[in-house]
């Protein structure tokens, strides 16, 4: 693969990644993915469809099918550059919406609008104009985690691959040392240990990442000698703290690509250590991961039936689309 994440319509990698993983499953289960996989890349060309993968979905998707894969970030840059009329986003409803926002004259569908996102429902709107009114003057800073109308209200966006360098250019350009980061206060709290800028932060969560401990860490490490642990910044601090390694899931995966560890804990989104896995075959991946009920929302299945009926259309109201789309090509703009 290379390192752009971007498979287009060259599947040697990931025919041969798709092939070490199909022997781990049945034969029946393996027929049917053959079957799903061969339909979605045939309606891929009939509808000129380019499907967009996120890092958390399973093998079958992020090998099989999709022609782009990795963070909201890449996604999001991603997004802007395809030719395809339709788009197919395999992640979540606020991923599906970015690219809504970065493609507004494309059809983007997601594949079941249930795929929500525990972060994105944890704040409104109103929460952030509230936010304005108690703090005047302040820029507000939205993770990519929430949704358009969230956006809507906020000066910039940022995913954890570059939260630091967003919350310091806002900083700087609107004069000030503190700025509001929403919603993911674990993020936030994680964000504000490699920087001078005070942050006000939300109090959201991921479901996911919550639920990891240090704990969890020093019962890994006890089980497993030379494991190197690699956390995502919406862990808890404590968890952050005694990891080897802190980043986006495009930034962990990059380091065991450099760094080719022996063995690795990837605390995380479970599906992430299997797609990784298929790269770096040396490497002995521990799993103690938590899966995203959301994202487990995305099949094969209804990737196929998206294609064939052209159902689960995003739609944006104008002017939320309009107001939304400046925080996210701000975030796109900043070197």
């Amino acid at each position: 693969m290379q390192s752009s994440n971007t498979c287009a319509n060259n599947y040697s990698f990931a025919d041969r990644a798709y092939a070490s993983i199909s022997q781990r499953m049945l034969p029946a289960e393996l027929a049917l993915m053959q079957d799903d996989i061969a339909a979605v890349r045939r309606l891929k060309q009939e509808r000129n469809a380019i499907i967009l993968a996120h890092n958390y979905q399973t093998p079958e998707i992020y090998y099989g099918v999709a022609d782009i894969v990795g963070d909201s970030l890449v996604l999001a840059r991603e997004a802007m550059n395809v030719d395809a009329s339709v788009i197919v986003v395999a992640g979540v409803h606020f991923m599906a919406e970015t690219a809504k926002l970065l493609n507004p004259d494309k059809t983007v569908l997601i594949p079941d609008s249930r795929a929500g996102c525990s972060l994105a429902e944890s704040i409104t709107a109103t929460d952030v104009r509230n936010l304005r009114r108690r703090h005047p003057g302040l820029p507000i800073i939205a993770y990519v985690n929430t949704s358009a109308a969230v956006k809507a209200e906020v000066e910039y966006c940022c995913t954890s691959a570059n939260a630091k360098r967003v919350v310091e250019f806002a900083a700087h350009e609107a004069g000030t040392d503190t700025v509001i980061m929403l919603p993911d206060r674990y993020l936030a709290a994680n964000t504000a240990r490699t920087t001078s800028i005070n942050i006000i932060a939300w109090d959201g969560a991921c479901e996911v990442h919550q639920r990891f401990a240090a704990a969890d860490i020093a019962h890994v490490r006890a089980q497993y000698e030379n494991v190197t642990v690699l956390a995502h910044p919406e862990c808890p601090e404590d968890v952050v703290e005694v990891a080897d390694f802190s980043g986006s899931t495009a930034a962990m995966a990059d380091f065991i690509r450099k760094h080719r560890p022996t063995r690795v804990a990837l605390i995380t989104e479970c599906s992430m250590s299997d797609n990784v896995a298929a790269e770096v075959p040396e490497t002995e991946f521990v799993k103690p991961c938590n899966l995203c009920p959301h994202m487990k929302r995305i099949t094969l299945g209804n990737i196929r039936l998206s294609l064939e009926t052209m159902g689960k259309e995003v739609i944006i109201e104008p002017v939320i689309a309009s107001r939304a789309r400046i925080s996210v090509e701000r975030m796109l703009a900043i070197p």
